[in-house]
């Protein structure tokens, strides 16, 4: 089971993926804040105004978080291209919702930056409001994963210390296509793999996480309430475009593609801006 934000005919809507069609949800317009565990799962089904998946456009799995919290060095492969010493506490910045772009949207290049890299990741969506929530509890508290690719400006994140500037540019990120329930996806063994111009430049297992997705909401969730709708992006493994001899950089005309075991296939274009 599945399930989609997106526009068709001018209006916008979730539906529950079923094969190549979507079945609208009664009453949602878009998975956020106000689409709990509980009203998600009772919401009705307008199997009658089924459409084919062709024919719609797919927005960002939750189009407006209250928040997006990211995560770096997160993964051990990646932090040894770094060549940094292992984070004792997770590495935390924050997004904005004018940085997310659904499946098929375009990855919009800056003119201002020589450096746009990729960074496949796996995308945790909040369900259940919660403060100091423990590790214990974390996982009542997921609605389910999605797909992310944590487009970075790498001249502007290392202007300085802090990494905001090189990674919330406004419709940069992508986001979905879909969201899947957590019962559905084995993070124990799902791989992760990111796929530019036809080659695999990064690949890994969800196993691999340094800081698991537990600790991530009890860590967040200790200085800040989650709420449902908000989003975690939980890191990229090694095989960053900045990292490897020579480097590579997005570049317009580029189709890049993450996959996600269980979780989904997400490609976007490059343009530039």
């Amino acid at each position: 089971m599945a399930y989609a934000t997106f526009e068709y005919q001018g209006r916008r809507q979730v539906g529950r993926v079923d094969g190549g069609t979507l079945v609208p949800l009664a009453g949602l317009t878009e998975l956020g804040r106000d689409t709990s565990t509980a009203s998600l799962a009772r919401a009705h089904e307008l199997t009658g105004e089924a459409v084919p998946l062709r024919e719609v456009r797919l927005l960002p799995v939750v189009p407006n978080p209250d928040k997006i919290i990211c995560v770096g060095l997160n993964y051990h492969s990646h932090v040894g291209e770094t060549h940094r010493e292992l984070p004792s506490y997770p590495v935390l910045f924050t997004k904005f919702a004018s940085s997310l772009i659904g499946a098929g949207d375009d990855i919009l290049l800056p003119p201002e930056s020589g450096q746009t890299d990729y960074e496949g990741e796996l995308a945790v969506v909040i369900g259940q409001p919660g403060r100091r929530i423990s590790r214990d509890a974390a996982p009542a508290h997921i609605l389910g994963y999605t797909v992310a690719n944590d487009v970075t400006m790498r001249d502007f994140q290392y202007k300085t210390h802090q990494w905001l500037q090189g990674k919330a540019w406004d419709r940069a990120t992508p986001l979905g296509p879909c969201l899947v329930p957590p019962a559905e996806v084995d993070l124990a063994s799902a791989g992760i793999r990111t796929i530019l111009r036809g080659e695999k430049v990064q690949s890994a297992d969800l196993s691999q996480l340094i800081f698991d997705i537990p600790t991530l909401i009890a860590t967040v969730s200790e200085f800040t309430t989650l709420l449902p709708g908000d989003i975690i992006l939980t890191g990229t493994p090694g095989g960053v475009g900045y990292r490897r001899e020579p480097q590579v950089f997005l570049a317009p005309g580029d189709e890049i593609t993450v996959e996600i075991d269980g979780v989904g296939t997400l490609t976007n274009r490059v343009r530039a801006e």
